[in-house]
């Protein structure tokens, strides 16, 4: 059994709420059953003083830290599952993940996830936080991740990540016309009332965004994005709070919108794209070993190249 020490900040919209319940949203790689554990013995403290009541309230910005227990906390099943590594060495792999790919196993998805097809490639990542996972990708949302292979490897990566030193470049399509490029700089949290949705919300955590204008069509926008934080949805939040939803987004986009004189074509283009238009196509990052800067990029799949052809071809300006 090894210990990680993972620090954060409660945020000021937790107020009020049980300890666990509000850690459990600053470390959401860890069931809430866990977390609960890990109080109890004494694991946690806040603002410098040890807390064992996973039911005491918490007021708003108090500074945490956890001491985390690694072992496996579920068994999960490792699986035949084909996944396209596009580099790997003794310390990290790096994978270029596809539509439909769950990341992590859970409730509704036990199996087919990235984590089943990395334990089948790698079964030792199963003494790791995450299975070595160290950031994540949407369910619908294409390209790459790096995923650590040692315990040493991945405090590095959390570090990088958390310190902003990871590039992470997404290709994206977006509802309307967006005339230039720009920053988003509004802060994310849960949703008020939908819980399982993400919002921006004034007391949510920092959170920016930066795109720039990659092709513009008459009712549509080709974008890079660049990620300076990495908060759950953040590129789909961002996106809906300036109006611009990513196409083929049913959660933060609502129903599709056609736009008008629309050939049956691009109508039947349209319909069958049903996912975000959102794929990480760069990654950079400092190897967790050799200590230098390292890059890797993943063309746009076949169904979001074949929507931008359509649109280029039916619609460009």
């Amino acid at each position: 059994m090894t210990d990680l020490s993972l620090k954060a900040q409660i945020a000021e919209n937790a107020r009020g709420q049980r300890l666990d319940q509000a850690v459990a949203e600053l470390f959401s790689d860890y069931s809430r059953s866990r977390l609960q554990q890990w109080i109890k013995k004494g694991k946690l403290t806040l603002d410098g003083k040890i807390v064992t009541k996973p039911r005491e309230k918490v007021y708003g910005f108090e500074e945490v830290v956890l001491e985390v227990e690694l072992e496996p906390e579920i068994v999960w099943q490792a699986e035949d599952i084909s996944i396209d590594i596009v580099h790997e060495d003794d310390d990290i792999l790096v994978v270029n993940k596809q539509a439909g790919m769950v990341v992590h196993p859970a409730a509704g998805n036990w199996d087919g996830t990235l984590v089943n097809a990395l334990l089948h490639h790698l079964p030792e990542l199963e003494e790791l936080p995450r299975a070595g996972i160290v950031h994540r990708l949407d369910k619908e949302t294409t390209g790459l991740m790096v995923v650590a292979k040692t315990l040493q490897a991945h405090c590095h990566l959390v570090k990088q990540l958390q310190s902003r030193k990871v590039n992470r470049q997404y290709l994206c399509l977006a509802n309307g016309a967006i005339t230039a490029g720009g920053t988003v700089d509004q802060p994310i949290a849960r949703h008020p009332l939908k819980r399982k949705l993400m919002a921006v919300v004034k007391s949510g955590k920092y959170a920016v965004t930066h795109y720039r204008v990659q092709q513009r069509f008459k009712n549509y926008t080709f974008l890079k994005v660049k990620l300076e934080t990495g908060r759950t949805h953040q590129i789909r939040v961002h996106l809906a709070w300036l109006k611009h939803s990513l196409v083929g987004d049913p959660v933060y986009g609502g129903r599709l919108s056609l736009p008008p004189k629309a050939s049956d074509y691009l109508i039947n283009t349209l319909r069958s794209f049903q996912r975000q238009a959102l794929h990480a196509t760069e990654l950079g990052l400092i190897h967790p070993k050799t200590l230098q800067t390292i890059s890797w990029q993943a063309d746009m799949p076949d169904d979001m190249a074949q929507l931008l052809s359509v649109l280029s071809s039916e619609e460009s300006q």
